[in-house]
């Protein structure tokens, strides 16, 4: 029951899912693995390595590794490029922002992005914007009144 509840909320395919929950159990069974041998200096450099990826990469909120035992599949879907689209307001629902991911309206950085499946680390976040082609940009810069005379001649 709760992988169809998060399948539905983010709307991801069984594929998907079971990727993301295998990459999860392998995150929880290194965490533990470091956990038994963290009084070593190793250790201590182990995790203090691991929690600083799943923090830069947001799936745990603090470096702790107390937090990398509870990374799941939802923490993975959460930081999908059509998940953050729809947080940071460029849509009204996740549908619609999984469509403009797949019509190349969103760009991340330089870089337009047309899989909706692309995770979004903490640094990419800010970069999440509309294609300097997009039909949809050019909608809303018309409707905010702060489009750009030099836009007029595309």
């Amino acid at each position: 029951m709760f992988q169809l509840k998060v399948m539905r909320k983010y709307n991801v395919t069984r594929a998907e899912y079971t990727a993301y929950n295998k990459l999860s159990r392998e995150i929880r069974v290194l965490a533990k693995k470091i956990s038994e041998v963290e009084k070593t200096s190793h250790g201590v450099l182990s995790a203090r390595a691991l929690c600083q990826k799943l923090y830069d990469m947001g799936l745990i909120s603090i470096q702790k590794l107390a937090n990398c035992h509870e990374v799941s599949a939802s923490n993975f879907c959460r930081r999908r490029l059509a998940v953050m689209v729809k947080k940071s307001n460029m849509s009204d629902t996740l549908n619609d922002a999984q469509k403009y991911v797949e019509h190349g309206h969103i760009r991340v950085g330089p870089e337009c992005v047309k899989e909706p499946a692309m995770l979004v680390t903490r640094s990419m976040e800010d970069f999440i914007t509309w294609a300097d082609s997009s039909a949809i940009k050019r909608k809303v810069h018309e409707y905010n009144e702060i489009r750009d005379d030099f836009d007029l001649a595309e």
